[in-house]
């Protein structure tokens, strides 16, 4: 059996320190900000997390790009070249174009490397929901499940991974066109929160409305107590637009009232964090229905 490398890209918001211990290959999105272009990589090496989201309360409107099909050539190139096969998981297709430059890559090389398996897969996640489905298929490739076996698995998996987030500023999914100019305005008037989730196509889809943040942090613990499958016995991600403290509540009431030990908190990276502003709170968990 040939060995293989798991590789993805930096939407799925890990730790620099979880992603090599888990020995995945990831390629960084890029954003541009005040005129500079950086790339978003895992451990904030070309601009730090509090950096961005500083900028980001200062009225700063970021713009980002999608991994390019030559990005994903120079990477795998190597790889295959070292007789080892690929399985790429990418950031929602829904989302970003990632997915399809990746797939145009793997076809291309699949010319000049015949006799390796180059397979990609749209995770149809986002942010730590995407970091989680991988750290699942991380886990089950130490365990011993080869390529096709793997791919099998991200394929079922990616479908109970639950994705649910407030923002707390609405003028950034105004701009993104995810509510309207008079909705925000109302919104920010009135302490709405809206409460969000990614549904099986990887489509990013308001679900309610809160008044307040604490309500709207807690309707995210809420909808983790209706649909998750043995929440005490999983491993649970949070991520966070710099608000550690709300994220580490939503985390000790998902451990007060659903008995979850094993919980993972980072950054919502400069990518995702670009669409969502600062203070948005992100919880991550397998279950059903998504």
């Amino acid at each position: 059996m040939a060995d293989y490398v798991l590789m993805t890209d930096s939407c799925c918001d890990l730790t620099a320190e979880m992603a090599e211990e888990l020995g995945l290959v990831v390629l960084p999105l890029r954003l541009e900000i005040k005129g500079r272009e950086y790339r978003n990589w895992l451990d904030g090496r070309e601009i730090g997390f509090q950096e961005f989201y500083s900028q980001v309360r200062s009225g700063e409107m970021p713009v980002t790009s999608a991994v390019n099909v030559g990005q994903f050539e120079e990477a795998m190139r190597p790889v295959l070249e070292a007789g080892k096969d690929i399985l790429c998981l990418c950031f929602s297709s829904a989302l970003s174009t990632t997915f399809q430059s990746a797939g145009i890559a793997a076809k291309e090389l699949a010319e000049a490397f015949p006799e390796r398996s180059i397979h990609v897969l749209d995770t149809r996640c986002a942010s730590m929901g995407q970091g989680l489905l991988v750290w699942l298929c991380a886990r089950e490739k130490q365990r011993g499940l080869s390529l096709d076996e793997l791919r099998d698995y991200a394929g079922k998996t990616r479908d109970t991974v639950c994705h649910w987030f407030t923002v707390d500023d609405l003028n950034h999914l105004k701009r993104g066109g995810r509510v309207s100019a008079a909705s925000a305005l109302f919104g920010t008037m009135l302490s709405v929160k809206p409460i969000l989730h990614v549904d099986d196509g990887g489509r990013l889809i308001p679900m309610e409305k809160c008044r307040g943040r604490k309500a709207s942090l807690l309707a995210l613990v809420g909808h983790m107590e209706k649909t998750a499958v043995n929440p005490a016995e999983q491993t649970v991600f949070i991520s966070h637009g710099d608000c550690l403290e709300d994220a580490e509540f939503v985390a000790e009431e998902i451990r007060r009232r659903l008995g979850v030990r094993n919980i993972y908190i980072n950054y919502v990276g400069p990518v995702i964090g670009s669409h969502t502003g600062a203070g948005v709170v992100a919880l991550f968990f397998t279950g059903g229905p998504r």
